[in-house]
């Protein structure tokens, strides 16, 4: 039987979750996810993960934050004073704001804190630093 390896295409259900069985995403909702293998489309420890598997194989996959998201990085927490905010935006730990860089892209970031004249943000990636647990299916190799 053939088994899956870096340059196929491949159709997959799966379920990602986090260790506490939170479930972050999952395909069981909209079919499966279909990506090449090797063109980084999907997260590294997912794409190793297929590979070697045959049509109809299920399996659970433990990934690293070095093989998933990351891990959080330093350089992406930012204090910026609250006048470089726009007016009327409230802000709170916790809360999740759309900011647009100076090149004009929008991203997301976390407030993480305030203080009485600054604020500070992570524009990590929500889930840098943590372990993921896929349990995955392969339905096609395309």
């Amino acid at each position: 039987m053939v088994k899956a390896k870096t340059g196929d295409t491949v159709k997959i259900h799966f379920t990602g979750k986090m260790q506490d069985d939170t479930v972050v995403e999952t395909s069981k909702d909209r079919g499966p996810l279909e990506f090449k293998i090797g063109e980084g489309n999907v997260i590294s420890g997912l794409e190793q993960g297929i590979i070697g598997m045959q049509v109809g194989d299920k399996k659970t996959l433990t990934i690293s934050p070095e093989n998933a998201f990351g891990l959080p990085r330093e350089e992406l927490m930012v204090d910026l004073s609250k006048d470089e905010l726009p007016e009327g935006i409230k802000v709170a730990a916790g809360v999740h704001l759309n900011i647009q860089a100076s090149d004009g892209q929008t991203f997301k970031v976390k407030v993480v804190d305030v203080k009485e004249d600054t604020v500070t943000l992570d524009a990590n990636h929500p889930l840098a630093g943590v372990t993921l647990i896929f349990d995955v299916e392969l339905i096609e190799i395309v």
